[in-house]
């Protein structure tokens, strides 16, 4: 397996993609741990997790370390009160200089300074915390993508195979009237059969060859699909046939938390920390400092250093009313998105019933179709040997021909619709496809 290439702690997968070639088969397994690495939406959400990453880094540098400021310039002045100040601070002064007119002076300062905010009402750890929420909100963001992302490849996949199963049926059905065509040429000359007869045949060759012209062409869009899904602009798509009991239904009691409730649950604790990150606004804050600087002048040829240190509380009385406007609206936002959370629990245990019910359906669908393909191909195969024998009409095996094919293309959608109802229940569980959680099944 392809290691992922780390930046930062964070999987690069923009490098990994460069190194991910496509197999030449491709099973569904294979699709699925290829497009979580390729696809642009897994690329997108990682990238998601390292801005957020960042911002936390951002917030918790304000709350645990110090500021430390280096500064300096240089210039020439004639203003009396800056001349002054230059003079004093180069140690420079003498009893003859005229306070009015000290005359032109030039300085080089030099100034280090450093500062920390003691208190500022929480605003800070409150900054931490929406950050840190960020972080998570963003992780299980990834997941949401990666779990949805997986359903979509299994379900591009499995539509490929019914296509192809569709398209090998209207193949042999054309293959089918092709060579009932034939015997009914052969009868015609012989005197054994009416004309009508044979045109019935040519009809439902070309009705057929219309129908395997449109099997083809959805094919194609399902391989292109497919291929958009996995990140890729094109390729052969040759598909594997496989176990399908790799990708088994969980029990319905085994649930585990889906991805998009996480994230949701992150973004409601970062508009909590939000809110009380403005309601830190109204609380004064204390600041200490501390300052270094170093003065030297040319033109008076003096030089002198300093240093200043204390602490400065601050307060804002009235700000016309604007803390108060802010955080009306982040408990807004706030209670909104407590709303949506319960919102989103609803939407969640309905999606999980109705995926459990179309998972039954599919199984009881599979299972009658698989019946429907024996009777139908035996009976297409004694048609076929009666009209051979001149005991039936052309009518009569056309309708069972057409009904063969119409058991064989519901037989395959019957299929297809099993295995994506089965990685749609895991979806609606919480699984992720084959594994039960996404590092599982990169890791296997």
């Amino acid at each position: 397996m392809l290691p992922l290439i780390l930046v930062g702690g964070i999987p690069n997968l923009g490098k990994a993609a460069e190194a991910l070639k496509p197999p030449e088969v491709w099973t569904s397994r294979e699709a699925v741990i290829f497009g979580l690495k390729n696809s642009p939406n897994s690329r997108i959400a990682f990238q998601r997790i390292a801005a957020a990453q960042a911002a936390q880094a951002e917030a918790d540098a304000l709350l645990k370390h110090p500021r430390l400021d280096l500064s300096g310039f240089y210039g020439q002045t004639n203003n009396p009160l800056l001349s002054f100040g230059n003079i004093l601070n180069q140690g420079a002064f003498s009893d003859d200089i005229d306070f009015n007119s000290p005359g032109q002076t030039d300085n080089l300062n030099l100034k280090a300074e450093l500062s920390y905010r003691f208190y500022n009402g929480g605003r800070d750890q409150a900054l931490v915390d929406s950050a840190e929420s960020g972080y998570l909100a963003s992780q299980a963001g990834l997941k949401e993508v990666q779990h949805q992302l997986g359903y979509e490849i299994l379900k591009a996949f499995y539509y490929i195979v019914q296509a192809q199963d569709q398209h090998e049926a209207r193949r042999a059905e054309l293959a089918a009237i092709a060579s009932s065509l034939e015997v009914a040429k052969a009868r015609f000359e012989a005197g054994d059969l009416l004309k009508t007869e044979v045109l019935n045949f040519e009809v439902q060759k070309a009705r057929t060859s219309e129908n395997l012209i449109i099997a083809e062409h959805q094919k194609d869009l399902a391989e292109k699909s497919f291929l958009n899904l996995l990140g890729l602009e094109k390729g052969n798509v040759v598909i594997s046939s496989e176990d399908e009991s790799l990708l088994n239904a969980p029990e319905v009691n085994n649930r585990r938390e889906r991805p998009e409730l996480a994230r949701l649950s992150a973004a409601l604790q970062g508009a909590e920390a939000e809110l009380r990150r403005t309601r830190g606004n109204n609380l004064p804050t204390l600041d200490g400092f501390a300052s270094y600087q170093y003065d030297y002048g040319w033109i008076n040829d003096g030089s002198g250093d300093s240093w200043a240190a204390g602490v400065k509380v601050n307060y804002n009385l009235w700000d016309g009313r604007r803390d108060n406007a802010e955080m009306v609206r982040k408990e807004a936002e706030y209670q909104a998105l407590v709303e949506e959370l319960q919102k989103l629990k609803l939407a969640i245990n309905l999606d999980i019933e109705e995926a459990v019910l179309n998972y039954q359906q599919a199984v009881k669908r599979r299972s009658v179709t698989d019946k429907m393909v024996e009777v139908a191909q035996e009976s297409a195969q004694l048609s076929r040997e009666r009209f051979k024998e001149g005991v039936i009409l052309s009518s009569d095996v056309l309708d069972t021909e057409v009904r063969l094919t119409d058991t064989l293309v519901r037989h395959s959608a019957a299929r297809a619709n099993h295995r994506i109802a089965t990685a749609n229940l895991r979806r609606a569980l919480g699984h992720q496809q084959y594994m039960t959680t996404t590092e599982e099944l990169l890791e296997n």
